[in-house]
């Protein structure tokens, strides 16, 4: 199946394969933003700025050794795994943030980079576009337009939930390159404000044929705008977010997929219940260990990064570095009949007992990891780069059953209805294999929202969103006391912005972390 392809060179790459090349990379000559305005007035060539925008997507799971991958950054903060590893000064700000530690100088900074280069492709998009409208068709213009709002909006999604109080412009900066930095409140605004335009144009499919799989649909629009809205608790957008969400479910084009295992299968990615994924790939990658291999296009890393320490033949995989293992609280969370356990955390504490001495176990090491995401080794069998860092696992962003859930959570919020909110709730308990619940309030969704979405980066914004993280997040005696000693408290909810960004602009405001 072909797929959008997303190519990573950079946003002045497209010029430079136009120009001759000289005897080293070094040598190349540098463009000014003269021919850089020159270049993108073409249909092709602002189509080819469009494909860049799409690529930061890509870069947080590795990014030249920053391993940011964003289900893992906000899990570490929440309560289903460990930071493991090779020890506490493996990743050494793993787990720091795991311990509402986390300080300017040794904290998550890549994806910080990450989806900035993001926002500002995507206002080269929007510059270009609209400079050279008379050259695109006029569907080109309006599809191009709103995807690249919905991107930009992503990204600010990121910067705003992680740091909050942010640098913010939808122009890019001209020397000397600083921005006005805004509230999050004040964010928070401008970035919903401006997703509305963009879900206004109605320009773009609700599902992409085979050929463009990877670029946002409208459906990606709206499980934005709801995460965004009820992160926020904007009860005035309440009722917006419900319509949307009522929108998907009536789209009989969308369902679960009967058998929860079978999301995690790469073979059956873009399946009837995907609304978004980052996409990789192991067939087209140039990913390596090389300094300027970080931003190219191909697999992830996070199977590899977040697996247990041991290859075993019998499942198919390869041996991980043993970060996030999960808790066994979180495994007995389930019942035993829920389908979900062992699809979303594989269990080789068996494997490993029958090692022996042989089995030489990581950091907090408990035999539980992320099943969802698990390093086989047919996921990267095709891989062109370096194979621990080109698994073809696509990053699940929204899936139909997070609509169900949202839906319940809104329809208590705007109408009351719990009759309602039962039975989308129901859907996404029946597929799981586990009893209905006659009722439902808010506690029993963020539950099921939980033993759905294990490791794929929900919970800390669900936990913070509805006021259960200062209750939940609390000092724990577990891995002798070393995972976790500090609580949660509110000025926990920014991360420390990086000491860099800081140092390049002193107007910057420190969070009161």
């Amino acid at each position: 199946m072909k797929k959008f392809n997303i190519i990573t060179l950079g946003l002045f790459s497209a010029a430079a394969l136009m120009t001759s090349c000289s005897e080293s990379f070094l040598e190349v000559e540098s463009f000014t933003q003269d021919f850089v305005d020159t270049y993108y007035t073409t249909e092709e060539h602002i189509g080819q700025s469009l494909v860049a925008a799409y690529s930061p997507m890509q870069w947080n799971d590795w990014n030249g050794s920053q391993y940011n991958p964003q289900n893992l950054m906000s899990d570490l903060m929440a309560d289903d795994v460990y930071p493991g590893g090779n020890g506490p000064s493996d990743n050494e700000f793993y787990h720091l943030m795991a311990n509402y530690s986390a300080i300017p100088t040794n904290c998550m900074s890549g994806m910080w980079s990450n989806m900035y280069s993001g926002v500002k492709r995507c206002n080269d998009l929007l510059k270009y576009a609209e400079a050279s409208k008379g050259e695109i068709s006029e569907e080109n213009y309006n599809s191009w337009t709103e995807q690249a709002r919905i991107l930009r909006a992503y990204y600010y999604n990121m910067l705003w939930k992680f740091w909050g109080n942010i640098p913010f412009y939808f122009e890019n900066l001209e020397a000397p390159f600083k921005a006005p930095q805004l509230k999050a409140d004040e964010v928070y605004e401008k970035v919903i404000t401006d997703l509305e335009g963009a879900l206004a144009m109605n320009a773009i499919p609700t599902r992409w044929d085979d050929d463009n799989l990877g670029r946002v649909n409208k459906y990606t629009g709206y499980m934005l705008y709801a995460e965004m809205v009820m992160y926020q608790n904007d009860e005035l957008r309440y009722g917006k977010a419900l319509t949307f969400m009522n929108e998907i479910i009536g789209d009989a084009s969308y369902s679960l997929l009967p058998n929860f295992a079978d999301l995690w299968q790469s073979k059956n990615e873009w399946n009837s219940e995907t609304i978004f994924d980052v996409m990789y790939s192991d067939n087209q990658t140039n990913r390596g260990w090389g300094a300027g291999d970080a931003i190219f296009a191909g697999g992830t890393v996070f199977p590899r990064l977040c697996g247990c320490p041991q290859a075993f033949t019998d499942l198919g995989s390869d041996d991980g570095w043993g970060f996030s293992p999960v808790r066994e609280a979180t495994w007995n969370l389930f019942t035993e009949n829920d389908t979900r356990r062992d699809a979303s955390i594989m269990d080789v504490r068996a494997m490993t007992d029958a090692m022996g001495a042989d089995f030489k176990p990581r950091y907090q090491n408990t035999g539980l990891w992320n099943g969802k995401y698990y390093a086989y080794s047919k996921n990267v069998e095709n891989a062109l780069g370096d194979k621990q860092l080109n698994y073809n696992n696509n990053l699940r962003i929204y899936r139909y059953s997070e609509t169900l859930l949202n839906a319940a959570e809104l329809e208590l919020k705007v109408n009351n209805d719990a009759a309602k909110a039962a039975n989308y709730v129901n859907q996404v308990r029946k597929r799981a294999g586990v009893s209905e619940l006659s009722t439902v309030d808010l506690d029993a969704i963020l539950n099921e929202r939980h033993l759905e979405f294990v490791g794929e980066g929900k919970r800390y914004w669900d936990l913070v969103r509805t006021g259960k993280a200062v209750s939940v997040l609390v000092p724990s005696d577990e891995m002798g006391g070393l995972w976790r000693n500090k609580a949660w408290t509110e000025n926990k909810k920014y991360l420390p912005i990086p000491y860099t960004e800081m140092s390049a602009d002193p107007a910057l405001e420190q969070n009161n972390y």
